[in-house]
């Protein structure tokens, strides 16, 4: 490495350093004397996406066909499909990106479906990608912006064989069958099982306390309008009709760790892990045995 970029580097890391200690700083004066202004505060930092300009990968071996789907709260949303050549009897499958992404990431997993006779769709959840801003803003988002936009999605086309969700998709795409829409399989790559939990990081990250805290929750729960516990993927009960699923997680992802893909395949009710290595958060979108094997998942006939 050169002196210059390793000046540059440790530049950088001391801006970062000196403004987390000053957000911490701001945090713990107001816990003590605004904590409504501190949860609030906290909350748009929790929803704020991070900066991917000038790094959106683009993986889609060609363009396909450009559309748009209306939400119900009047959003419209980017949508991209690709079409076999006989698509008289095409299944339909879903691509969903995580936090920060966009439809473009999932696209290797594009040309091998359409080759098994699949139409594939992929979409960018609002705030990502080519949508327009989410329900609290432009920049930021939440995890009912990606299980709203899955939904709607499927609701004009049509009945999922099967959806593959990296990340934040896959707490989403959890949520959703969970509430009952009809995937028959579902790929978890990489997969969040429970973003609420992140809360729990922000609050260490930030040093805020108890007071500021209930406060962030109570506009969560306001929100979401149903059950926190509900977007935890975690808490499937055995007995939960849910379609079965492949879950694939690599053990140097230093986004989500392992360890939540292991806990999320041990509580599906019907479901299989497989580990990779060497891969990390986003590489594995791109490996050719995971792009492979989901594809020979998805297709295959029932077991």
């Amino acid at each position: 490495m050169s002196t210059s970029s390793t000046t540059t580097k440790s530049t950088t890391v001391r801006s970062v350093s000196m403004r987390l200690s000053a957000l911490r700083a701001a945090f713990t004066v107001l816990d003590r004397t605004a904590p409504r202004l501190a949860g609030r505060w906290a909350f748009r930092l929790w929803c704020t996406l991070p900066d991917t300009s000038g790094r959106r990968q683009d993986n889609r071996p060609f363009p396909g066909t450009r559309s748009a789907v209306r939400l119900g709260d009047g959003r419209e949303i980017a949508v991209e499909t690709w079409t076999p050549t006989n698509d008289s009897a095409a299944r339909t499958i879903y691509l969903i990106h995580g936090w920060g992404g966009w439809r473009g990431q999932l696209g290797a997993f594009v040309e091998p479906l359409l080759n098994a006779g699949c139409r594939v769709i992929a979409f960018d959840v609002p705030s990502h990608g080519d949508s327009p801003a989410g329900m609290i803003g432009r920049g930021r988002a939440t995890a009912l912006d990606f299980s709203d936009a899955l939904t709607g999605v499927v609701t004009q086309h049509g009945e999922p064989a099967g959806i593959v969700a990296h990340s934040m998709g896959s707490a989403a795409t959890a949520l959703a069958v969970r509430d009952g829409l009809p995937a028959k399989r579902v790929v978890f790559i990489a997969p969040e099982a429970n973003p609420i939990s992140t809360v729990e990081q922000v609050e260490q990250l930030l040093g805020y306390g108890p007071r500021s805290r209930q406060f962030l929750y109570e506009r969560l729960a306001r929100l979401a309008a149903r059950p926190l516990d509900d977007f935890n993927a975690l808490r499937i009960g055995s007995d939960e009709v849910v379609p079965p699923a492949l879950i694939i997680h690599d053990r140097d992802d230093k986004r989500l760790p392992y360890k939540g893909g292991v806990r999320l395949a041990e509580v599906w009710p019907e479901s299989e892990m497989v580990t990779t290595e060497g891969l990390g958060h986003q590489r594995i979108l791109i490996d050719n045995d995971v792009v492979k094997l989901t594809a020979d998942y998805l297709t295959s006939p029932p077991r």
